[in-house]
């Protein structure tokens, strides 16, 4: 007990050290000793060192980036699939989707996944120092903040019409945008336990079970949603009930995969009370990680907001949500990145490897810029075309072709900037231990 009480209080980001008779647990860590004598060999020539420390990482990165990658464009492609399946009904329902989705969901999305953040860093120093008993409880801890999170932001959704009317937006659109976040409130809390479960598992770089999880939900919600919203007529409120069961099946499905799993055996020992000790210290560590991604996730928020106020506000937004969507789910390959990157930097740091920490960092940054630019161009030959997909609406058609090269131009942009900053924030987090 004693020992559990010094753990406690203890510093939230001790510099750990790997602990002694932990070798069994060795789990990657013999390519990342491998990676830091790579680099720190200076008889060899730099050029033939960055070669092999780059063929190294790429291994490792891959094998982390592919499945986190993976899991996030799935997720936001079952947001994306709801606002396809609300734009067909009319151009009325896609923009009312786009203010509910972007306009009152991001703001959730972007706290909630912030916040969870903080146990990245934490799971991941943990974890690369084999302190393995307290990924469990930092999961827990940050679930409980988070959940009380949500309570308020529920109440924000309950009075979404008033406060879209407030903010000058069309009292049609408005009550059509209150209809459908209205069905997003249970999402708020499965986000709550989502994203501390997801980040206990990267740091442990359990990618794949998460990824088999979305892609299977994400095929389930596909038929769950033409159903309700088509066969039984529930409309925009069918949509975006039909988003919050899919998000929630995700979350007990990782879950029943972490109490029944061998590979988490060591970190996962059962609630535990520990998770509510230290909850203030823990609450301005995860506000501190929100905050950066906050400011990158509600600018999307502030754009379709500033839509809903134009001349045309149906076609502005419908257009707008387009592009937007269309971000949205590229951005979702950079945060993949982040997420493979702060496992790569944490455990690195953890087990006193700084040269291979920053090294991740700049081939993280590279293979995001040259995804996004592959698919930047693609957009712009499909720039004609590619608005069929949420409506048919020619209108819409022409205005998403003017915008295109903006949208271009975002990706590109988004591709590195959420890498940099996350790894920005980290280094920031790691500093304060």
């Amino acid at each position: 007990m004693a020992a559990a009480e010094g753990k406690l209080e203890s510093p939230l980001l001790t510099s750990l050290q790997p602990s002694a008779g932990s070798g069994g647990s060795d789990g990657g860590h013999g390519a990342s000793r491998q990676l830091e004598s790579i680099l720190s060999d200076e008889s060899v020539p730099w050029g033939r060192r960055m070669c092999a420390a780059t063929a190294v990482e790429l291994r490792m990165l891959i094998r982390l980036a592919a499945p986190a990658v993976l899991v996030y464009m799935i997720n936001y492609l079952m947001s994306m699939s709801t606002q396809i399946f609300s734009g067909h009904l009319g151009t009325l329902e896609l923009a009312a989707a786009s203010l509910g989705n972007t306009g009152i969901q991001v703001f959730a999305y972007g706290l909630m996944l912030g916040m969870g953040s903080a146990v990245e860093t934490l799971c991941g120093q943990a974890y690369g120092a084999s302190k393995f008993d307290m990924l469990g409880i930092y999961m827990q801890r940050s679930t409980v903040l988070l959940m009380a999170t949500g309570v308020p932001l529920a109440v924000l959704y309950a009075f979404s019409r008033p406060i879209l009317v407030l903010l000058g937006e069309s009292p049609e659109i408005a009550r059509a945008a209150a209809i459908f976040v209205y069905g997003l409130i249970p999402q708020i809390f499965a986000y709550a336990a989502n994203f501390p479960i997801q980040k206990f598992m990267q740091a442990q770089s359990i990618m794949a079970p998460s990824a088999y999880i979305s892609a299977a939900t994400l095929a389930v919600h596909l038929v769950l949603s033409y159903l309700v919203v088509y066969k039984f007529g529930l409309g925009l409120l069918g949509a975006s009930l039909m988003l919050s069961v899919s998000w929630w099946i995700i979350v007990i499905a990782q879950f029943v995969y972490i109490v029944t799993s061998s590979r988490c055996r060591l970190t996962w020992t059962g609630f535990s009370l520990q998770a509510f000790s230290g909850l203030p210290e823990f609450f301005k560590l995860s506000l501190a990680s929100a905050v950066m991604l906050c400011l990158e996730t509600w600018y999307f928020q502030i754009l379709v907001l500033i839509a809903g106020l134009l001349k045309d506000p149906e076609m502005a937004l419908a257009s707008l949500s387009v592009c937007m969507t269309i971000s949205g789910w590229v951005f979702m390959i950079s945060v993949g990145f982040n997420a493979a990157a702060s496992v790569r930097v944490s455990n690195e740091l953890g087990a006193g490897n700084p040269k291979s920490a920053a090294f991740s960092v700049v081939v993280v940054t590279m293979l995001s810029f040259v995804l996004t630019s592959i698919i930047s161009v693609v957009i712009l030959l499909c720039r004609d075309y590619i608005s069929y997909i949420y409506t048919d609406g020619d209108d819409v058609a022409q205005a998403v072709s003017k915008l295109t090269p903006l949208l271009a131009l975002t990706l590109i942009l988004n591709g590195i900037q959420p890498v940099l900053s996350g790894k920005t924030d980290h280094m920031q987090r790691k500093n304060k231990s």
